[in-house]
C-alpha cells in the first residue's frame, strides 16, 4: 500500500525570510565542446545552481535542480556544444523553467582547461594549466552568460626593485663608476625585487553569449602580470622568466590597470553594456598576506575612464 508523501519543501517556513541563492554545490560533471576542425575541449568541470527562494516556501525542490542539471550536461555530451556559457545559459533557462516559485536562476563552472606552447628561450613544447570560468543568470528579462579564466603568471614588487637599484647605484659610485656608466648598466640589468606568483581573472558578461574567444582572454590576462611562467623550463628559460619579470615590475593594482588598458584595446567590438571583471591576486613572497586588486565596469564605461 502507497502512502502519498507529504510536499514539506512547499510548507510555510516558521521564519516568514525570502532567500537570494538556494541549490547546490560541488557538482562534478565532464563536459565536451566541439571546435570544429580542432580537437574538442574535455572538462571534468564543478558546477554550483542556484535558485531564489519566496518567503512562504521553505525549501527548493533540490531533486528537481539535479535532474535539470543532469538533463543539460548529459545533452551538452551527446550532442553539439561550441561554447561553454551556452551549457550553463541553457542550463539556467531549463531551471527557470522548471521552478514556478522562482524568478532568478544562476548556473556557475569551473574547469581546468590545459593548453600546449613553447617555452620562450628553448623552444621546447610544454603545457599550460587555466582555470576556465562560467556562468549564467536567467529571468525575466532574459539569460545573461560570463565567460573567462583564471590564470597565473609572476609580478615583480617596484618598491622593492626601487631600494635594490639605489643601492646598486651607491655601490657602482663607490667604485669609481661614471654615472652615464652607472645609468646604463642598471637601465639594461633590471635589480633585484621581490617576486610573487600572480594569478589574474579576466571574465566578460553579457546578454547571451559574450562575443570574446577564451584562449584569447587567457593571453590577455596572462600578459597583463610582469612575466609570463611556464610548467617546463629550461635554464635559458627561467633566465627569460626572471629577466622579463625584473624588466617590468608591477604592483597588484598596475596588474589590475594593465588588464583595463588590454581589455579597451582588444575588444573594440564589444558593445558598451557588456561587463567586465578585473582581478589579481599576488602570493606575497616577504610578506604572511597576499595582495589583492580588481574592478567590476562596463566596457562603456571603461573607454569613458581610460579616454579622459
Amino acid at each position: 500500500m502507497s502512502h502519498q508523501l507529504p510536499d514539506v519543501q512547499a510548507s510555510r517556513p516558521d521564519v516568514s525570510v525570502g532567500l537570494s541563492q538556494v541549490g547546490v554545490t560541488g557538482v562534478e560533471k565532464l563536459v565536451k565542446i566541439d571546435r570544429g576542425s580542432d580537437r574538442p575541449w574535455v572538462f571534468m568541470a564543478e558546477f554550483a545552481v542556484f535558485v531564489d527562494l519566496p518567503r512562504e516556501r521553505k525549501g527548493i525542490d533540490m531533486s528537481r535542480n539535479m535532474e535539470v542539471i543532469d538533463e543539460v550536461l548529459e545533452a551538452a555530451i551527446s550532442e553539439d556544444a561550441y561554447r561553454i556559457e551556452e551549457v550553463c545559459g541553457d542550463a539556467a533557462d531549463r531551471l527557470l523553467a522548471k521552478h514556478d516559485y522562482t524568478t532568478t536562476a544562476e548556473i556557475e563552472m569551473t574547469a581546468e582547461l590545459v593548453t600546449h606552447e613553447e617555452t620562450p628561450a628553448s623552444g621546447r613544447r610544454t603545457q599550460s594549466t587555466s582555470t576556465v570560468v562560467a556562468s549564467a543568470v536567467a529571468d525575466e528579462d532574459g539569460t545573461r552568460e560570463e565567460i573567462g579564466a583564471e590564470v597565473t603568471g609572476m609580478t615583480v614588487c617596484p618598491c622593492s626593485q626601487g631600494m635594490s637599484e639605489s643601492r646598486a647605484r651607491e655601490t657602482l659610485d663607490d667604485l669609481g663608476v661614471e654615472d652615464e656608466v652607472a645609468e646604463e648598466f642598471l637601465e639594461r640589468v633590471p635589480q633585484p625585487g621581490h617576486s610573487q606568483r600572480g594569478h589574474a581573472t579576466l571574465t566578460f558578461t553579457a546578454d547571451g553569449s559574450p562575443d570574446v574567444d577564451l584562449l584569447d582572454v587567457i593571453d590577455t590576462a596572462r600578459e597583463a602580470m610582469s612575466a609570463r611562467i611556464y610548467n617546463y623550463a629550461k635554464r635559458p628559460d627561467e633566465d627569460h622568466m626572471t629577466y622579463e619579470a625584473h624588466m617590468d615590475a608591477k604592483f597588484v593594482e598596475d596588474c589590475v590597470r594593465a588588464l583595463a588598458e588590454a581589455v579597451v584595446d582588444r575588444y573594440e567590438h564589444l558593445e558598451d553594456d557588456v561587463v567586465v571583471h578585473m582581478k589579481q591576486s599576488n602570493d606575497e613572497s616577504i610578506h604572511q598576506h597576499n595582495a589583492h586588486a580588481e574592478r567590476d565596469i562596463s566596457m562603456g564605461a571603461l573607454r569613458e575612464e581610460l579616454h579622459r
